[in-house]
């Protein structure tokens, strides 16, 4: 009897996954995301290379993994490496692996993410990042399909699809010579452009039923029920964070809702036309659109800084602030700080 009680509730499962997830994940029925389904289905087939281009929080890895997984290569590993969080200084080992005794530390021979990846997917998560000394390595086994480990002369040999993602505008870095028009080309055979949120409102309402369902079934509560202001607001707000913005606001409105009561979010509409909501007309900001604004302007001053946060032309410097205020700041607003590049001295800011 149990038996068959679960296997009910996974055809039930089943069942609801195909209507809200058509494809690997990816919800929604807005003629932009459409857009991009239609491109995935098409790359999929192929060896091509893939760049994926959108804003933070657009959903590119798991356009990346649905990509993945309709291709020939489905039954191969799709390995992740995100270039923005690997210490300049271990790129190279990262990717092509290293023998003992090669540098300091390194006590036993290690495989690299393209070895891993053989016959399978390599996806290159914010490869924007990648400092110019190695881009020339990485256009090398691109091209060529061969690397050596760091502190080995024996050449290796794989067969890997690259798949990359960013949220730089990578023509404007290879004009500014900080990534190479070459190698952008060899990523760039296949591009695909990943809409954000504001875009494609009218998926809003499907990624939030999915979200309350996934957040309900870790908390063990009933999915509760939303009023119609409520998802009003989140069709209204501007999403700078995206997709990933609105699962952390359904999971946290999930955390605080009392049991059995209607939930509430913690929006601020910026954009009402599409929802018949009245707009905001007030002469000043609530704590939260300030807090937003402070965070969103030390993020954008962090960018036009290159996360270099001290020195001349840092955001400190930029900013015409204290090191040590802006330091409170990025505390205050739950930005932390990683030191990436000991030789210049500069910082870069990772969000929470």
């Amino acid at each position: 009897h149990l038996q068959a009680e679960l296997e009910l509730e996974r055809d039930y499962l089943r069942e609801e996954a195909a209507q809200v997830v058509p494809i690997d994940g990816i919800v929604g029925e807005s003629e932009a995301l459409q857009r991009v389904v239609r491109q995935v289905d098409l790359v999929a087939a192929t060896e091509a290379n893939v760049l994926l281009q959108g804003e933070s929080g657009t959903g590119k890895e798991l356009i990346a993994r649905a990509i993945h997984q309709r291709s020939p290569r489905a039954g191969r590993s799709m390995v992740k490496v995100n270039c923005a969080s690997i210490p300049r200084e271990l790129f190279e080992s990262e990717f092509f692996g290293h023998v003992r005794g090669a540098f300091t530390g390194a006590i036993n021979d290690r495989v690299g993410r393209f070895q891993l990846a053989d016959r399978g997917t390599l996806f290159l998560d914010e490869v924007g990042e990648i400092p110019m000394e190695l881009q020339t390595k990485l256009l090398r086994v691109l091209q060529e399909g061969e690397f050596e480990r760091v502190g080995e002369g024996t050449t290796r040999h794989v067969n890997v699809r690259v798949m990359a993602a960013t949220n730089r505008d990578l023509k404007a870095e290879v004009n500014g010579g900080r990534f190479r028009l070459d190698l952008f080309y060899r990523l760039s055979v296949s591009p695909l452009q990943v809409p954000p949120l504001r875009e494609r409102r009218e998926d809003i309402t499907a990624l939030t039923t999915q979200f309350l369902r996934a957040a309900s079934r870790r908390l063990g509560r009933t999915v509760p029920k939303v009023p119609q202001r409520e998802m009003a607001k989140l069709v209204a707000y501007d999403w700078p964070g995206n997709v990933r913005e609105l699962q952390h606001v359904v999971e946290r409105a999930m955390i605080l809702a009392p049991t059995g009561r209607a939930i509430q979010f913690d929006v601020t509409p910026s954009l009402a036309a599409r929802s018949g909501l009245p707009a905001p007309v007030r002469p000043y900001r609530t704590e939260h659109e300030w807090r937003r604004m402070e965070r969103d302007n030390l993020l954008a001053v962090l960018k036009a800084a290159r996360g270099k946060v001290t020195g001349p032309g840092g955001a400190a410097a930029l900013l015409g602030v204290n090191p040590n205020t802006l330091a409170s700041r990025l505390r205050a607003v739950g930005l932390k700080k990683t030191f990436i590049d000991q030789r210049d001295a500069s910082r870069s800011i990772a969000g929470n």
